[in-house]
């Protein structure tokens, strides 16, 4: 019983266009899928029997594409999502905790910690950059760093100077960046 000249907090739930009835939406939903798929089934078993074109349209009329219709009804109603519980975090006046709750803080805590490293630079490893010339395959096209594994192990691979970067149009390799 609110106190004088304070208002009464509203506790009926919203459910937007559906009502109260938003708990049984996908139980109807589910219900028109079947009876479309039994209509749909009793259609083509109807159609079967008949040999002549002219025969078969009433099973069509009557089931077959009334059913399409309950299925397709049927597939938004049951996809529509469901009423949310109520989130005790966001409720000001609850005071319990729903169970979900302390992993929901972990990961808020985790969060907030991997922005701070971020802006602060930490948990950043400095990246091996190699100091020898960059070096490229004979018949090659790309330009890589002498740690690169596309030309590890390649015995063949050999310093390319900034003539041969020209004449050849080699460009930086994807995997290494040379150059940066």
């Amino acid at each position: 019983m609110p106190i004088r000249g304070e208002k009464q907090a509203d506790s009926t739930p919203t459910f937007g266009p559906w009502g109260p009835y938003v708990h049984y939406v996908h139980r109807i939903g589910w219900l028109l899928l079947a009876a479309g798929a039994v209509l749909c089934v009793l259609g083509w078993y109807g159609v079967a029997g008949e040999r002549y074109a002219e025969r078969q349209i009433p099973y069509l009329a009557s089931s077959s594409i009334p059913g399409a219709a309950l299925i397709v009804a049927g597939a938004v109603l049951a996809s529509r999502p469901g009423p949310r519980p109520s989130d005790p975090a966001s409720d000001p006046d609850s005071d319990r905790q729903g169970p979900g709750r302390a992993a929901q803080d972990a990961r808020n805590a985790r969060n907030a910690r991997k922005e701070k490293d971020e802006r602060d630079g930490a948990g950043i490893e400095p990246v091996a950059v190699s100091a020898g010339p960059p070096v490229a395959v004979p018949g090659g096209t790309l330009l890589h760093r002498p740690d690169c594994p596309l030309v590890q192990g390649k015995p063949d691979a050999a310093p390319a100077g900034p003539a041969d970067v020209r004449a050849r149009a080699l460009t930086p390799c994807p995997v290494c960046a040379p150059g940066r």
